[in-house]
């Protein structure tokens, strides 16, 4: 009989605490997480979420900045080519506003002379049948961050004039 028992101590698999393998289970051994180590994991959690929340509201931030910068063009170009289209072109400067004032806008047509552009040159322009103009749309329209933004384009058109 202690043959037996001999046998069957040599044959049982043993566990890293020392214990048998399917006998003498004790509940203690079953480790689960301790409050620290779930602790540890939700201000990790937290940390993550965080940050993803503060990626998403910048790029919200941005794409709203994207959609007012291009409602700003759009209507920039609306207003240059209305005032290009007026027949005929005359010197002049219009004001409005559009999407319920948030957007301001100004054009202006005004004679155009390149920089540095010599007196007599300029004087034998005035003497021609044709004058250059420039028209100028500027849009204004609040920024992001509180102020104003201003955006402009311009276009130029030959004339014909009556002397």
């Amino acid at each position: 009989m202690q043959l037996r028992a001999a046998s069957l101590q040599r044959d049982t698999p043993r566990t890293p605490d020392g214990g048998c393998g399917g006998r003498g289970f004790r509940p203690s051994a079953a480790r689960g997480f301790s409050l620290l180590e779930v602790l540890v994991a939700f201000v990790i959690l937290s940390l993550v979420a965080t940050a993803l929340f503060r990626l998403f509201s910048g790029a919200l931030g941005n794409a709203s900045a994207a959609d007012d910068y291009s409602r700003a063009v759009l209507v920039a170009e609306s207003v240059l080519a209305e005032a290009a289209a007026a027949q005929p072109l005359r010197e002049a400067t219009q004001t409005g506003s559009a999407d319920d004032g948030r957007i301001a806008w100004t054009t202006r047509v005004a004679p155009y002379s390149p920089p540095d552009v010599p007196p007599d040159l300029e004087r034998a322009a005035e003497t021609m049948k044709i004058r250059l103009y420039r028209i100028t749309a500027e849009v204004k329209f609040a920024a992001p961050s509180g102020g104003q933004r201003t955006y402009e384009l311009a276009t130029t058109r030959l004339v014909w004039r009556t002397l």
